[in-house]
């Protein structure tokens, strides 16, 4: 069972439908190209290709933010090359208006639900759930492979709103109505919006199709002896960030439905009292409210926020228990604040719409929800930094990336306590305050906790190693590089300066952060260039990194670390081993880790 020979590369493929069998079924066929690597309905599989994708629309969102960091750092500037590049979007190798907020909108919408969403949930629930819950595979393979395909055919959709004539949708990454309701309104709200929504509701199909399958799997498919209270912490986190999508992604999709009524069959959900100066026409809408729009789309939004954050914060926590060689610290408090935080995800959408003429008192309750969620918050902080104090902390690559996760965490977090309050708030709305904010604690968080699961669990994925010298690079340079960008907004934006202007030079009371500007635009484009070394190591490793030859190279306690080094369709290659203990057993009675296959002592307590 030590080597991959077992079951990987025979052509055979074990399945099992009974994850309790004393040994699985084998069904004898030949696995062909298609079927393993293109429509396979192995788990594995599957998250690699969800990773790769998710990897593809990171560098083109990335790329996005240099070219619109290129126009805010060197307003006054031309770059001929960019014209060649972008052709009649950037005349004159300037960035046209359009094509300015076309790239706000893309970006925003490629790295929150493509990239943070499909790809970070989409790799790790896929590969982790049944490896470390004693599964064959996902409760229905087919629904999982399903999945991808529709993730695969909403990134084909968006991707192909880049090249039509009138460009893809520029209403922000919010679409927000009138805007994005009025085909007439710009260029970018014509043929580029109907592209969006039709990507976004072939994204919300593949979350749904993705949820429901990683919830039945989780409850119903767990080995024998696996409790829940068993569960590695990633498996919690994944579990509720299901369920946030499965409640809040069709509330999305409702409203996405009802944005087309409005833009194609004369309906007024969003619409009333329009009048359009270019073609100096009213419009006979009435009744309809733009405000709605903003419930529907906040009310999956807000949650959306923890859909891509929880995923995140398991992968760091299993991570940060094994690089510290002690127990996590406060297992069941952890699970407590996934859970609380699961509950008032759904309870907080209004503090993004504070200045739409809400309520003054209705505000003051979504601020006292908004400061609650602080709280589990703030528990699962305290816990992973009393999990470092006195551990013997190994400075992995993926350690270092889990404490730049909780770096960014807090600082991100503190700047949120400034716009939970409904007060600040009117002030520092749509300025680069919460440009700063979000990208901080949502966008370079996860980001980090993506890349943190990324080269601890790649020599499970692929069999070998990642270069660590250049794991190291991307660490230091991505982690202070963030900070250098981001941290500076702040005060750009308690100054006032607005987000989403493509030019500031005509205001004097901006000119002050010119330079500024031209720094952040910089140091971004390194951190970008850095991400692409990140890349090359990725898929160098692939077939060049150095193999593996243990089972268990990080000497971890989880299920995944007893299967052969490549493990095969089905996991393992007789019974499915049988669950005895905790997942956080590390230096106990004098072993410094005990797996969880590992029966307990004659004198040890259940956990």
């Amino acid at each position: 069972m030590s080597t991959d020979s077992t079951i990987h590369g025979t052509g055979e493929v074990i399945v099992s439908h009974d994850t309790h069998d004393a040994g699985p079924e084998v069904h004898h066929h030949k696995e062909t190209f298609i079927t393993k690597y293109v429509f396979s309905q192995d788990h594995k599989m599957i998250c690699k290709q969800f990773l790769i994708t998710g990897m593809i629309w990171a560098i083109l969102g990335g790329l996005m933010s240099v070219l619109f960091r290129l126009q805010l750092g060197y307003p006054d500037s031309t770059f001929p090359w960019l014209e060649d590049i972008l052709g009649k979007w950037a005349k004159g190798g300037k960035i046209q208006p359009e094509a300015y907020y076309a790239l706000i909108t893309m970006h925003g919408t490629v790295l929150v639900f493509f990239v943070l969403t499909g790809g970070l949930s989409g790799t790790f629930a896929n590969f982790l759930i049944p490896l470390q819950i004693g599964a064959r595979d996902m409760a229905s393979p087919f629904l999982n492979m399903l999945s991808y395909w529709f993730f695969w055919m909403a990134s084909v959709v968006m991707l192909t709103s880049l090249f039509i004539e009138t460009g893809p949708a520029s209403g922000g990454w919010t679409v927000y109505p009138p805007l994005s309701a009025l085909g007439d309104a710009n260029l970018g709200s014509k043929g580029g919006m109907d592209y969006w929504i039709t990507g976004m509701a072939l994204f919300v199909v593949s979350s749904l199709l993705g949820g429901l399958n990683y919830i039945t799997t989780i409850l119903n498919m767990r080995t024998k002896g696996m409790s829940m209270t068993r569960l590695p912490l990633t498996i919690w986190a994944i579990l509720f960030t299901a369920i946030l999508g499965v409640l809040s992604f069709p509330v999305l999709l409702s409203g996405l439905i009802l944005l087309l009524f409005d833009r194609h069959a004369g309906t007024s959900f969003y619409l009333s009292d329009i009048f359009i100066s270019a073609t100096q026409k009213a419009l006979p809408n009435e009744g309809g409210s733009p405000i709605l729009y903003q419930h529907l789309f906040w009310f999956l939004g807000h949650p959306e926020v923890y859909i891509i954050i929880l995923p995140a914060m398991g992968l760091v926590s299993e991570v940060m228990a094994i690089n510290s060689r002690k127990p996590i610290f406060g297992y069941m408090a952890m699970v407590g604040s996934l859970m609380a935080i699961t509950i008032l995800a759904f309870l907080v959408w209004a503090h993004h719409m504070f200045v739409t003429g809400l309520n003054p008192f209705l505000g003051s309750v979504f601020v006292l929800l908004t400061l609650l969620i602080a709280v589990p918050s703030a528990i699962k902080v305290f816990n992973w930094l009393t999990t470092l104090w006195r551990g013997n902390i190994r400075f992995t690559p993926a350690m270092l990336f889990a404490i730049g996760f909780v770096s960014m965490f807090i600082s991100g977090g503190l700047t949120g306590v400034f716009l939970g309050n409904s007060t600040l708030d009117i002030h520092l709305h749509d300025t680069m305050f919460i440009v700063a904010h979000f990208h901080i604690v949502m966008g370079v968080s996860a980001f980090l906790g993506m890349f943190c699961g990324v080269y601890h669990w790649f020599p499970k994925m692929y069999g070998r190693y990642m270069n660590n010298t250049m794991a190291y690079i991307h660490f230091w340079v991505t982690f202070a590089g963030a900070y250098l960008i981001f941290w500076p907004m702040h005060y750009e934006g308690l100054a006032g300066l607005p987000r989403r202007y493509m030019d500031y030079s005509g205001w004097s009371s901006f000119n002050q952060f010119g330079g500024l500007n031209r720094f952040i635009s910089t140091v971004s484009m390194v951190v970008f260039a850095v991400q692409l070394m990140f890349v090359f190591n990725f898929f160098y490793s692939i077939f060049k990194g150095r193999k593996v030859i243990s089972k268990n190279p990080w000497q971890a306690n989880t299920l995944e670390w007893t299967t052969p080094i490549r493990p095969g369709h089905g996991n393992w290659p007789g019974e499915i081993p049988e669950v005895h203990r905790w997942a956080y057993d590390y230096g106990k009675d004098g072993k410094e880790f005990i797996l969880q296959t590992e029966p307990l002592g004659a004198d040890e307590q259940h956990h």
